[in-house]
């Protein structure tokens, strides 16, 4: 039986190499999987004693030889190709060891050029066709389930062997499509590719999807993903479930929006409460106050350290994630007194995705595929009523903006004085989501929290309806995309009644 070794990575290779000598294998081996054997002792055939030419090109070329090639995919039962090998002078090579050079690792360095990124693309993969006479291993992990079957039967199993297939594959096209993305990168391409290729590493399985009896697992991009969820590191609690990964997603987006002290909590995916303060104590009692029905049981996220003052707070209710670039060793230590509670440290929190990353939506028999929603307004700002604007109410429009941006269409939200007051989220109208988030303020705050609050509708209005039920409430501004063909009629309303209103020239559905 013969091997061929020629791995970059070179884990567990060395004792690999060394049980198989012990089971009589011969090994050829190249470049520096041949040092490194040699080194151990390992008695390795070198390839140019098999090819009969040098490694040469800086170790560019080295298997690319039909006296390997032939070797691996010569199909034993087939007496043509038997005939064939022999005639040739080619020995059959029964296992092949090989993995690719760190084209993932390299293009994560910071500062790495385009020649380094290059040098270390692979001319080539495994060639794993063959895989009913020889077994290809790209993965260190499954070194022990070969040498196993080999010590006690002499052979590796069919059904291994197409185990290790397709284990090639996945490691070839994973490697191949970082290539692709990678070289459509450096030529900065801004369009969307006619055919699309994702490569994504797993993190864990989950218990279940959305749902029980649906299978899920969580997986994450290929890249630097600095601030974002994948990179989190859970401090306490149960493992994170589907749901808890989805919502939690959408409170950190939301929350990177905001610059000082700001505390979102989200429930289902829509925000319940936010809060922005002079610190995160003041931030999380605004966040809290503004809904405390629904925050309990839902996900917070926090962009400043969680101190013991904060954690006091929280440990009054029942929240399912709290998430943090830090928490204070005292606060910590208050926080784990309950053990189902989920801890989330996510250092660099503020960190936003570039715009060119892309957001993807399964749909039967199909992939929807857009950039990501980047961007809070197109432009500038059109008063379009005859009230202008005080500092205090842009400031306000420009708190509640960024909250409908979150909540799902169609989407109502109401802020006052960096509090969220009420949102409407998921209504399939948008004079329910208006007065579903006027009768969560008050419910929650009293009518009279809403005398000079803001609202922010996520799409235009198609009639007059939401600014007469923002002027019953006594809402005195209003922020939209405008756009409709009856604008007219809400900015009629709206001078009618004394309430300012804004053109953004951009929607945010969120479907």
């Amino acid at each position: 039986m013969r091997a061929l070794i020629s791995v970059s990575d070179k884990t567990g290779i060395v004792e690999f190499a060394q049980s198989l000598k012990l089971l009589g294998v011969d090994i050829i081996s190249t470049g520096g999987t041949s040092k490194a054997l040699k080194a151990a002792g390992i008695d390795v055939i070198g390839i140019s004693d098999v090819t009969g030419f040098p490694e040469c090109l800086d170790g560019r070329v080295k298997t690319l030889d039909p006296h390997i090639h032939a070797g691996i995919l010569a199909m034993r039962d087939n007496k043509d190709h038997m005939k064939q090998i022999q005639e040739l002078g080619v020995i059959p090579i029964d296992l092949v060891v090989v993995n690719l050079y760190p084209f993932k690792a390299t293009i994560l360095k910071e500062g790495v050029s385009l020649e380094d990124a290059i040098e270390n693309i692979d001319i080539g993969g495994p060639t794993a066709k063959n895989y009913q006479d020889v077994s290809v291993i790209v993965d260190p992990m499954d070194y022990s389930i070969v040498f196993d079957e080999l010590k006690g039967s002499g052979k590796v199993s069919r059904k291994t062997n197409f185990y290790l297939s397709s284990k090639v594959f996945e490691h070839t096209s994973s490697y191949d499509t970082l290539i692709a993305s990678y070289m459509r990168k450096q030529r900065g391409a801004d369009d969307l590719p006619e055919t699309v290729t994702l490569t994504y590493e797993k993190i864990q399985d989950m218990r279940y999807g959305e749902n029980p009896h649906q299978k899920a697992a969580f997986y994450k991009e290929v890249a630097n993903t600095k601030g974002m969820l994948t990179d989190a590191v859970q401090l306490h609690g149960k493992e994170l479930s589907f749901n808890n990964i989805n919502d939690t997603n959408g409170a950190l987006e939301l929350c990177k929006e905001y610059t000082e002290p700001t505390v979102v909590a989200c429930k289902h995916a829509n925000p319940c409460g936010v809060g922005s303060g002079k610190d995160i104590y003041e931030a999380y009692m605004r966040a809290y106050t503004s809904d405390p029905k629904s925050i309990y049981g839902g996900i917070v996220v926090v962009n400043r350290e969680i101190d013991v003052k904060v954690a006091q707070e929280i440990n009054k209710i029942f929240i399912e994630i709290v998430m943090a670039p830090s928490f204070s060793s005292e606060a910590l230590e208050i926080l784990r007194q309950k053990k189902n509670i989920r801890l989330l440290e996510l250092k660099n929190i503020e960190e936003k995705q570039p715009e060119t990353a892309l957001d993807l939506k399964k749909v039967s028999g199909g992939l929807l595929i857009q950039t990501i929603d980047s961007k809070l307004y197109d432009g500038e700002l059109k008063v379009v009523t005859i009230n202008s604007l005080y500092q205090k109410e842009m400031a306000d429009l420009e708190f509640t903006w960024k909250i409908v941006k979150y909540a799902k269409s169609n989407g109502i939200a109401i802020g006052k004085n960096k509090q969220s007051l009420g949102v409407g989220p998921g209504q399939v109208n948008r004079i329910w989501a208006c007065e579903q988030a006027i009768a969560h303020c008050k419910e929650a705050l009293g009518a009279d929290i809403l005398k000079g609050a803001s609202l922010a509708s996520d799409a235009f209005f198609p009639f007059p309806d939401c600014v007469e039920a923002a002027s019953a409430a006594g809402i005195t501004a209003i922020i939209q995309p405008g756009g409709a063909n009856r604008d007219q009629e809400s900015i009629d309303a709206c001078n009618k009644h004394g309430i300012a209103m804004v053109f953004t020239g951009m929607r945010h559905f969120r479907h």
